[in-house]
């Protein structure tokens, strides 16, 4: 299924990371703390470019750095760097020339919105956007938001904030202009049916739920993961887990999941997987450290259907090798996406940061899925023309393999 040709953000956040996110800390057990991902410390332009080149010369995954003469780089800016600007541009060029589309340098904006993504914690008003033909519209409204409480709608189009009209600005340049303190107001113009409407916002904390469950058909548990980011994707896995805690079966759906933060997959992996390999992450040098099950009060034994596709991807990976290798549960979909290289989250002076790919992974049995994915149990596709119908055949065929499987259990359990 194509994806949708727009850029999508939310309201005070860019969009969620996507196929570059996969994480690590410098501590696996623990989620970093806000305080922990920036430094502040403040040095001068070069001296930032300098730090970073060094970074990458002794911290990159491919110790030859693709083949090239690291130093070239060093001795190309020497003394040519006078703002956190020319740092950026001369430190893109140079990170791309590894050919690595994972590995990414931010100025302190980017940092500082990726940080907010990874603590599911912002302030705004709650709305999505959409760029279509030049005008800057709204996709959909968050529930429980104040766009809700203002009575924004999908398909308002923003003419201005605090005065200042908007068409020609970027997604970034407007959500900007939208973002602000908690509890701070904003004025935003709207054009509904031809006509103006100005609504006075007060900006909240917002939010972002990154798993849903609910139970289908009395005796299904459904549970999305739309993303691994957050730092309360545990938390809510456990409390969609409590949810559908009295079915038979679950389906955990990693359909569009593109990834985020390796110890919220393995904690997730580990409720199926009470002991052994989860995933083996290979350094530099070929260093190989397995990262194994933890003891747990808790493990899932119910017939699981994992669904996925071609934008399942990092972190999604991780937990349906995991699954299928143990044959904890059955895919379905279609093939997923091949990302198995694992960024690191490098905080930076000047309150940049520098997301570097410094290791890859392997499944439990030693697979290695980069710019391979992970193919099916059972291959079910998802065409325009049943998104168009609003039909999902993939989730059909879910329940009705889960169904299979829980009377198949069923019938054993009784011999």
């Amino acid at each position: 299924m194509k994806r949708r040709n727009i850029l999508i953000f939310t309201f005070i956040v860019i969009a969620l990371l996507t196929l570059n996110s996969l994480f690590i800390f410098d501590n696996q057990d623990e989620i970093a703390e806000e305080s922990d991902l920036v430094d502040k410390t403040q040095i001068s332009s070069q001296k930032l470019f300098d730090n970073t080149w060094k970074i990458i010369r002794d911290n990159y995954y491919d110790a030859e750095l693709n083949t090239q003469s690291w130093s070239r780089w060093r001795d190309h800016y020497h003394g040519k760097i006078k703002t956190d600007d020319d740092a950026k541009v001369a430190i893109d060029t140079m990170l791309a020339s590894l050919n690595d589309p994972y590995s990414r340098f931010m100025n302190k904006e980017e940092y500082a919105e990726q940080n907010n993504s990874i603590n599911s914690k912002i302030t705004g008003i709650g709305v999505n956007i959409a760029s279509t033909a030049g005008k800057i519209h709204i996709v959909n409204v968050m529930d429980g938001t104040p766009a809700q409480s203002a009575n924004f709608m999908p398909d308002d189009i923003i003419f201005s904030v605090d005065g200042k009209e908007v068409n020609g600005l970027s997604l970034s340049e407007v959500a900007n202009l939208v973002r602000g303190p908690e509890n701070t107001s904003v004025n935003i113009t709207i054009l509904r049916d031809n006509n103006k409407i100005s609504k006075r916002v007060i900006r909240k904390e917002i939010k972002i739920k990154t798993v849903k469950g609910s139970v289908i058909d009395k005796n299904i548990g459904y549970i999305q993961i739309i993303s691994f980011v957050g730092s309360t994707t545990p938390n809510e896995f456990l409390e969609a887990l409590e949810k559908t805690k009295d079915t038979d079966g679950l389906i955990i759906d990693l359909r569009g999941n593109t990834g985020g933060l390796l110890p919220n997959a393995v904690f997730i992996a580990n409720l199926f997987i009470p002991s052994g390999n989860i995933v083996s992450i290979v350094g530099r040098g070929g260093y190989r450290y397995n990262i194994d099950a933890q003891d747990t009060e808790y493990t899932i034994n119910k017939p699981t259907i994992v669904m996925v596709d071609g934008a399942s991807a990092s972190a999604s990976e991780i937990l349906s090798g995991a699954l299928k290798d143990y044959k904890k549960a059955k895919l379905l979909g279609t093939k997923t996406y091949g990302k198995g290289m694992v960024q690191k989250i490098l905080p930076m002076p000047n309150e940049t940061g520098l997301n570097l790919t410094v290791a890859k992974y392997l499944t439990p049995n030693g697979v290695d899925i980069n710019k391979k994915g992970i193919n099916p149990d059972i291959k079910v596709e998802l065409n325009i023309k049943d998104v168009k119908n609003n039909t999902d055949p993939q989730l059909q065929a879910a329940k009705t393999a889960l169904s299979k499987d829980i009377i198949s259990g069923n019938v054993n359990a009784k011999q």
